[in-house]
């Protein structure tokens, strides 16, 4: 008689749930366990996420043509929930979950990489090893087990590429061809450095990195037998890229606006890099750190004290669980590749107890652009991909109460917060001690204004690849690899050079509106809280929540 009480309470209770269940989060749920799984690989580290077990990427014919169906599925359920009388922050987490899809369409019908763009294998296989080796050791059984998946994948990945890729762009073929160019050598110095630490029993590595390796050769000849043939456009065109400001980003200006903007906060910042340095004009340059052991030391007591700054200046709270964004030497393993993604490991959202990682050179005046800076001052890197930025913005929203908002990411608003840190952390004071560095924070914000116009024109087809390279080149000015590199990412990912620039100016919009509502009882510490919390949430959505003004979203609405 007891158990069955005890089973009649468990069914009430099972179906109290579902009687009371949320369609939101129940719809969210089931779309980011999809997009777990469906979501490529990208070597944006802010976009990196938490794979299921033994995940590999697979865009078969087969998996692509699931992938549209399921989308279409999850689009229409979607459109069918009520939410007009939901409250704002449920209205807004509608909205996120619309921008959520938005994107799997950009990326599967509009920027079509997967059709248009070897590059998008190279990261589906290179990108995808390279991926797992990022946190640090050690490689226990099942993490090299899942490497010698991944790499057993690849070939299979390579004549996905050689059936999708009907309309493969030139320029991006041969940015492909470059990356392919001595693929043996780098993959297997990868391997043998890899190789002592892996775990012995899990499996034979140099059977599997062979046949990836024949399989990227065959993916570097089919490439060039078919070179003469392709075409050379690269870019979206204006009514695509409207799509991406109006459904992905959120983003409440046309291209053209962005153009104004993007040339008005150049001009802005060349004005105050001049006047810094004309203030500095005898003060000596920065020296470069000695070693790599002085440059990670000084990180590790740089971190710490911006971590004090923000706390004793009352600018963001920092949680006593947040860990550290530390620096480590370049491990062989990485370095042989020579860099498919960005070098770092931000952690997870099952990894909140772990450290977040920065993979670094020795100094050297030889280093590209933002490597060099770090050689002289950590601080401004710091401050920008870890605390306050990426790493910490990103631990702060895995640990978001609300689900939605620990999956959903847009670059839009991360790197606007990234950058719109470094500018609030020079103002607050904290590189009052070291001129030179301000003027690399200068430098830095006249870049992230010339991405916006590079990205536009790229987009709307005034600029080729290798004219935004040379732009970025001789403008900002800086090295002509970190030029190409930025150039060729920005044209094969539309939209996502003006996050920068365009988020940041979001969010001082944001602040001002807020200031002026909250007149004296608006609190610096506390707006920050919010938008850190919130970090990923595009910053018209957050406007709208934290002071009832629609005016962002609506503009956003209205958009051609």
């Amino acid at each position: 008689m007891k158990l069955f009480r005890a089973l009649v309470l468990i069914v009430i209770i099972q179906a109290a749930n579902f009687l009371y269940a949320d369609p939101l989060d129940d719809f969210a749920r089931d779309f980011w366990a999809w997009r777990a799984a469906e979501q490529p690989v990208s070597p944006d580290d802010v976009n990196r996420i938490e794979r299921p077990p033994g995940w590999a990427p697979n865009w078969s014919t087969t998996a692509v043509a699931n992938y549209r169906q399921q989308l279409d599925q999850f689009e229409a359920k979607w459109k069918k929930l009520d939410h007009s009388a939901w409250s704002v922050p449920r209205q807004v987490d509608y909205r996120l979950m619309g921008s959520a899809l938005a994107r799997v369409r950009w990326d599967l019908d509009f920027t079509r990489s997967w059709q248009r763009n070897p590059e998008f294998y190279i990261d589906q296989t290179v990108g995808a090893y390279f991926e797992l080796l990022l946190p640090p050791p050690p490689f226990d059984a099942e993490r090299t087990r899942h490497i010698i998946a991944t790499l057993n994948s690849i070939p299979g990945t390579v004549e996905d590429a050689k059936r999708n890729l009907t309309e493969p762009a030139a320029p991006f073929s041969r940015l492909a061809l470059a990356q392919l160019s001595d693929i043996r050598p780098r993959f297997l110095k990868s391997i043998q450095e890899l190789k002592p630490s892996l775990s012995p029993s899990a499996g034979d590595v140099d059977a599997a990195s062979e046949n990836a390796i024949k399989a990227l050769e065959s993916f570097r000849d089919w490439l060039n037998q078919r070179l003469p043939t392709m075409s050379s456009k690269t870019a979206i065109g204006r009514e695509a890229y409207v799509v991406f400001l109006k459904n992905v980003a959120l983003i409440p200006f046309t291209p053209e606006q962005l153009l104004s903007m993007g040339h008005q906060e150049w001009a802005h910042s060349v004005a105050s890099q001049t006047y810094e340095e004309h203030r500095n004009r005898d003060v000596p340059p920065l020296a470069l750190f000695k070693d790599e052991a002085q440059q990670i030391a000084t990180e590790e007591k740089d971190e710490f004290a911006v971590r004090r700054y923000l706390e004793s200046n009352e600018l963001l709270s920092v949680p006593a669980w947040m860990q550290h964004y530390r620096y480590l030497p370049m491990p062989g393993y990485l370095a042989a590749l020579g860099g498919p993604g960005e070098a770092d490991d931000f952690t997870g959202p099952g990894r909140l107890k772990e450290n977040s990682t920065r993979y670094i050179a020795p100094p050297s005046s030889s280093l590209g652009y933002f490597s060099l800076t770090m050689a002289k001052d950590p601080r401004p890197l710091i401050v920008h991909e870890g605390v306050p930025g990426h790493y910490f913005q990103l631990a702060l929203g895995w640990a978001n109460s609300d689900a939605i908002r620990r999956h959903y990411y847009d670059s839009g608003a991360n790197e606007g917060l990234g950058f719109y840190a470094e500018e609030m952390m020079l103002h607050a004071g904290l590189f009052d001690d070291s001129p030179r560095t301000r003027e690399i924070i200068w430098n830095f914000m006249r870049l992230r204004a010339l991405r916006v116009e590079v990205d536009v024109k790229l987009a709307l087809g005034e600029f080729t690849i290798d004219q935004a390279a040379e732009y970025l080149k001789t403008t900002v000015p800086m090295d002509s690899e970190t030029a190409h590199a930025e150039a060729s990412a920005f044209a094969s990912t539309p939209g996502q050079a003006i996050s920068y620039e365009i988020g940041k100016l979001l969010i001082y919009d944001f602040l001002a509106s807020a200031q002026r509502q909250k007149n004296d009882a608006f609190r610096l510490r506390a707006f920050h809280d919010f938008l850190w919390q919130n970090g990923n949430v595009p910053i018209t959505l957050q406007r709208w929540e934290y002071l009832g003004l629609s005016d962002g979203i609506d503009a956003v609405d209205r958009l051609h």
